[in-house]
């Protein structure tokens, strides 16, 4: 586990070129137009970036490619690198960009002639979000100091102050994957709650509800799905109060299940031990705590998350079991793997009783099906809220992590219908994303905005993604952080 590489950023010399040591970065436009750096490194290499540009290869090249010159000459520089990106970019170009970098040159000191381009501070989230590693576990190496990465820019103060909160989003995407990434013998229950009390340092209000506290609250559902587990249920709270006192917080939900064997329905033996990661719900809503208090967000939020682990032993329950959830209904158990709605229900209702929001956002790793629906590309968005839910998916998109909306309806929650209870855990095989959340939408009351946020798809994944090695990515944090940002905090 490594934390956010060291960016500062500093005046823009190309002068001083020829003796920077490290990896050097400089710009130059996908029509080859060269920066003053640029240029000053064209001339020290005797026109090797001039001939680099005139290549009929060059033109092939999109906006973030990175071409690298090892031991350059005329420089000091252990490599040079040439970083191909337009005058005007993006955000998320930029952002892109500086991850490439990363990729190209991963653990290695930089300084970056970013010039005046205006998305300097984009470029650096890039790299912090791509110089991520999980290796904790591994055994111990011989410590190597910390890359720096430098910044230089014409406008470097004001590029800094723009960063500063970015690194704070950056720090809870790092977070949540390191959560995601956790072994199950390590991230138990409790000290998956341990570490969120550690939280209260960086200013949140942080309560932990242990099982008797959960049982005299009525939360049947949640604590049937840990009963089979020697790790203890839990709910935690984590509560940032940057908005105006006694407004109404926004409510983010999140499933914990720190491990799912499925329990007595018990899942295959091939693939289990990623069922690690069945706790990502509730690793985005920590990780987008941790970005609102670090960069002291004007608003009130709220995160809760219900922490399980769901084991088959003599005391789990059985599929055909009844539960009573604290909202009072009573739901019959078919299938035990299906057990995160369990553990949500009953946090949302806590949550919208105790907390009155004035919006609720609930994530999980929730459904297979919603894999093969939409695959590895897109999280499953489902809401009663058109403006909260088209708030969501602008932030999303703005943060370029895939959403796309799934539909609701009566004809699904239909299949929910159960023969001795209220309703059935699960609606069968047909449409099972929707119907999980259709199971969950019955936890909402009337008139609560709520989005729901299946997961299952995006929070972990094989292959390296844009801003991420393969393995937990942090996926929903800076979306959740854009869309508090940009609708719940105080101009």
């Amino acid at each position: 586990m490594r934390t956010l590489p060291a960016i500062r950023f500093a005046d823009y010399d190309p002068k001083a070129l020829s003796g920077m040591t490290g990896h050097v970065v400089v710009l130059v436009t996908p029509e080859g137009v060269m920066d003053q750096a640029a240029r000053s490194a064209n001339r020290l290499t005797k026109g090797a970036l001039a001939r680099l540009v005139a290549a009929p290869e060059f033109a092939d090249h999109k906006p973030g490619k990175v071409i690298s010159l090892a031991w350059p000459t005329g420089m000091a520089a252990e490599a040079l690198h040439v970083l191909v990106l337009p005058r005007r970019i993006t955000p998320i170009e930029a952002r892109q960009a500086g991850a490439k970098l990363i990729v190209a040159a991963p653990q290695k000191t930089m300084t970056v002639m970013a010039g005046s381009i205006p998305k300097a501070a984009e470029l650096a989230m890039g790299m912090a979000l791509r110089s991520y590693g999980f290796d904790r576990h591994k055994a111990a190496q011989e410590p190597k100091p910390a890359p720096e990465i430098i910044i230089a820019h014409k406008a470097h103060d004001e590029m800094a102050a723009a960063y500063a909160p970015l690194a704070a989003v950056a720090e809870g995407v790092h977070m949540t994957r390191d959560l995601v990434n956790e072994p199950a013998n390590v991230l138990t229950t409790s000290e998956f709650a341990r570490r969120i009390e550690d939280m209260s340092e960086i200013g949140l209000e942080v309560e932990i509800l242990d099982e008797s506290q959960l049982q005299e609250l009525g939360m049947g559902a949640l604590l049937c799905v840990g009963q089979g587990s020697d790790s203890p249920s839990k709910v935690a709270i984590m509560n940032w109060k940057g908005g105006a006192k006694g407004e109404a917080p926004l409510a983010l939900v999140g499933k914990g299940v720190v491990f799912d064997t499925g329990g007595i329905s018990l899942k295959p033996a091939a693939g289990m031990e990623d069922m690690t990661m069945d706790m990502g719900g509730a690793g985005v809503v920590v990780g987008t705590m941790k970005a609102l208090a670090l960069r002291k967000a004007s608003a009130n939020v709220v995160g809760l998350v219900g922490l399980v682990e769901n084991m088959p032993s003599g005391n789990a329950t059985r599929p055909g079991d009844v539960v009573k959830s604290m909202k009072g209904d009573t739901v019959e158990v078919i299938n035990t793997d299906a057990e995160g709605r369990l553990v949500l229900c009953d946090v949302l209702w806590y949550a919208q009783e105790r907390f009155k929001p004035c919006g609720v956002i609930d994530l999980a790793t929730l459904t297979g099906a919603v894999i093969i629906g939409l695959g590895h590309e897109n999280a499953g968005v489902f809401s009663n809220d058109d403006p909260l839910c088209n708030g969501f998916l602008k932030a999303a998109k703005a943060s370029d992590e895939g959403a796309w909306r799934l539909p609701l309806g009566q004809g699904y929650d239909d299949q929910l219908k159960s023969r001795i209870a209220d309703m059935k855990n699960v609606g069968g095989r047909p449409a099972g994303s929707i119907t999980a959340a259709q199971f969950l939408k019955r936890f909402i009351k009337d008139d609560m905005p709520w989005i729901h946020l299946d997961i299952a798809g995006v929070a972990s994944v094989t292959s390296a993604t844009s801003y991420a090695p393969k393995g937990a990515t942090g996926w929903g944090v800076m979306a959740l952080d854009r869309l508090v940002h940009d609708k719940f905090e105080a101009e």
